[in-house]
C-alpha cells in the first residue's frame, strides 16, 4: 500500500531535531531506521504528517565500554551491535537478541533506538533491555531526563519517550552472565515467546537474577516470581532451574493470534526462561 502524504525534513544535531519536533506539532515522527515506521505507514496504522529523519546525527551511533558500565547510542545498528566483541563481552543478552533480529535487511539498516522506542510487544530488545535495568536518557526542549527500562515500556506500543523528545542513549551495567532466547516467528522473526536473563553465581549457585519475557503480553515484563525462586538453585540443576522457571508469565494477559494461543505462549515462557537462565550461567 501507499502511505498517506507526509512532509520530509533532514535533522542535523539533537538540538536541530528537537527544534523540528516543536516546529512541525504533534503530528511529526522521528525517523532512525525506519523498519517500524514505514511498514506501519504502508499499512496506514501510522500516518504522521512531517517524518524527521535523524540518521545523519553522529554522536548517536556508538558503543562505550567504561568500566562496569555499558552506554549504546540510540541510532546504533542492529548489525552494529551483533558484531560488537565488546559487547558479546560485557552484555551477551543484548548481543544474543541482535543477532537473532529479523533478517540481514533489518540488522543492517534497523537502530536500538527506533525498535525501543516502538515499543512492539514482540520484539526482543525490551525484554533485554528490562533484564539489565537500563536507563534511557530522553532529551526535549525541557532538558534531559533518565528514566529506567521498568518505567519506559508502558504498554503495546506505547513507551515514556514524549512527542517532543529525541532518545539519545542507553545505558546499564556490564552483564556477563546474561543471555536472551526466543522462539521466533518464522515469518516476521519476531518473538513469539523470548526470554531474558541475567544472572550473578558465586561457586556455582545462583544468587541474584532478572528475568524478563517478551511476546507474551502487552509489552515485555519482569518474571518477579522465577527471580524469587532462583536464588540459591544450583546453576547446574536442570531440574531445580526448570522448577524455578515454571509459571513464569503468571498474572499476566497471554495474547492469542493465528499462529499460537495465549496458552501456548504462556507455557512456553516457562521453557525459554529455562534455557535464557542456562545459557546465562554457562557463560
Amino acid at each position: 500500500m501507499i502511505p498517506a502524504a507526509f512532509d520530509y525534513v533532514r535533522a542535523s544535531s539533537i538540538d536541530d531535531a528537537i527544534r523540528l519536533l516543536a516546529e512541525h506539532g504533534d503530528g511529526a515522527k522521528l525517523l532512525a531506521g525506519g523498519h517500524s515506521l514505514i511498514p506501519m505507514m504502508k499499512l496506514r496504522l501510522a500516518a504522521p504528517t512531517t517524518l524527521i529523519d535523524i540518521t545523519g546525527i553522529p554522536q548517536l551511533e556508538s558503543i562505550r565500554v567504561d568500566g562496569n558500565r555499558v552506554t549504546i547510542g540510540a541510532l546504533t545498528k542492529h548489525a552494529t551491535l551483533a558484531a560488537s566483541d565488546a559487547l558479546k563481552k560485557s552484555a551477551p543478552a543484548l548481543w544474543d537478541a541482535a543477532n537473532q533480529l529479523g533478517d540481514p535487511q533489518v540488522r543492517n539498516r534497523g537502530t536500538i533506538g527506533g525498535a525501543s522506542a516502538h515499543g512492539d510487544p514482540s520484539a526482543d530488545y525490551p525484554a533485554v533491555l528490562l533484564a539489565l535495568d537500563a536507563t534511557f536518557t530522553l532529551v526535549g526542549r525541557g532538558g534531559e531526563r533518565r528514566i529506567g527500562a521498568a518505567d519506559f515500556f508502558r504498554g503495546m506500543f506505547d513507551t515514556a519517550l514524549g512527542a517532543g523528545e529525541v532518545l539519545t542513549t542507553i545505558s546499564f551495567d556490564a552483564a556477563p552472565k546474561s543471555a536472551y532466547v526466543k522462539y521466533h516467528h518464522p515469518a516476521s522473526h519476531y518473538a513469539v515467546v523470548g526470554a531474558a536473563a541475567v544472572l550473578s553465581v558465586e561457586r556455582g549457585t545462583i544468587g541474584t537474577a532478572r528475568v524478563a519475557i517478551t511476546g507474551v503480553g502487552d509489552s515485555a515484563f519482569r518474571a518477579g516470581g522465577v527471580e524469587r525462586a532462583l536464588g540459591g538453585v544450583r546453576a547446574s540443576d536442570a531440574a531445580a532451574v526448570a522448577a524455578a522457571s515454571s509459571g513464569a508469565a503468571a498474572g499476566q494477559d497471554a495474547r492469542s493470534d493465528t499462529f499460537a494461543s495465549g496458552a501456548y505462549r504462556a507455557a512456553m515462557a516457562d521453557v525459554f526462561v529455562a534455557r535464557a537462565v542456562a545459557q546465562a550461567a554457562a557463560r
